[in-house]
């Protein structure tokens, strides 16, 4: 009997779950069965850049989600060993994030891992690769565009060479920089800068293990995955379909431009951007712009799978 598995990836931004059992077909273009999959925008990281702890409001919502989860898993009955929650930059980072974890303990009886962003970006890496046709994977560069920060993996033939973890991250750039609606030249500049100042610490890093910039460029998370979304008016949202998706730089840029002159409100109206994304994907656009001038990448590849599913299968071959 095939068992079964729950994934939790507790985000900066957003929560997700993943209950699923291994796939019956070895020929399957992933590893796993999805029998449920919820996720929500919590925005656990709210102001954290600012007190250095989780406020009240965003534990309370995040704890409300884990509490629906909690009650999914339970219906599939799957056993308490096999419940693998692990928690990112927000959690780690924040004063109170051990509290967190006592809380969510206490109100859910979910245990939770507080990784660091070597491990995170190696969950993402092995998520990411599940489902990545071999090409793409061959040689390149992953990065991970969270709430609260950016992994960045150079990897060859599926296999991890270095990682670095980023505190930048699409909320921190939203609460930061981002004040009129539409949002200002200046304060797209603004966003973008900062995401090269955390390049230059990217290249930096990389010079201490010298090696040639990876062929290609991939992203995981949700704002490659919208971009893709949106690119392709994906309604209603099909991962397979993201998955492997590329969008070159032209298209990339023009829907930079149309994203750029909407409001908040006709950016939210968009099918393919799910509630509580619409101020966070301008955030997201700079990050994927300064990445593609960085090194020079005219074109980038999307991917749905992830740290979610990299520590479903993490998980499992324990």
């Amino acid at each position: 009997m095939r068992q079964i598995h729950a994934s939790i990836d507790i985000g900066s931004n957003t929560l997700r779950l993943l209950i699923a059992q291994p796939s019956a077909d070895p020929l399957a273009t992933q590893p796993w069965e999805t029998i449920d999959y919820a996720h929500r925008i919590t925005r656990l990281g709210q102001g954290l850049h600012e007190s250095g702890r989780l406020s009240e409001a965003g534990m309370e919502r995040a704890v409300d989600l884990l509490k629906e989860f909690r009650h999914l898993i339970t219906r599939y009955e799957v056993k308490p060993e096999h419940i693998y929650a692990v928690a990112t930059a927000a959690v780690r980072e924040a004063e109170n994030g051990a509290s967190f974890k006592k809380l969510v303990q206490r109100e859910t009886g979910i245990g939770i891992s507080i990784i660091h962003g070597r491990e995170e970006a190696s969950m993402s890496l092995l998520g990411a690769t599940s489902v990545l046709h071999d090409e793409s994977a061959r040689e390149m560069l992953l990065f991970d565009i969270g709430g609260g920060s950016t992994e960045f993996i150079r990897a060859k033939e599926k296999i991890i060479r270095d990682a670095i973890s980023c505190k930048l991250g699409v909320v921190r750039l939203v609460e930061t920089h981002l004040h009129s609606d539409p949002p200002s030249s200046e304060e797209y500049l603004a966003m973008k800068n900062s995401a090269l100042c955390h390049l230059t610490e990217v290249s930096r890093f990389w010079e201490e293990t010298p090696g040639i910039v990876p062929a290609r460029m991939v992203g995981t998370a949700g704002t490659v995955t919208t971009l893709a979304a949106v690119q392709m008016e994906l309604v209603p949202y099909d991962p397979k379909k993201v998955n492997n998706y590329k969008i070159e730089s032209a298209a990339f840029y023009q829907l930079r431009d149309r994203l750029l002159a909407m409001d908040h409100k006709h950016r939210e109206a968009i099918p393919a951007i799910e509630a509580g994304r619409a101020d966070l994907i301008i955030a997201g656009l700079s990050i994927v712009e300064a990445i593609m001038e960085t090194w020079n990448y005219d074109s980038f590849i999307t991917v749905d799978a992830g740290l979610l599913e990299g520590n479903w299968i993490n998980s499992y071959i324990k």
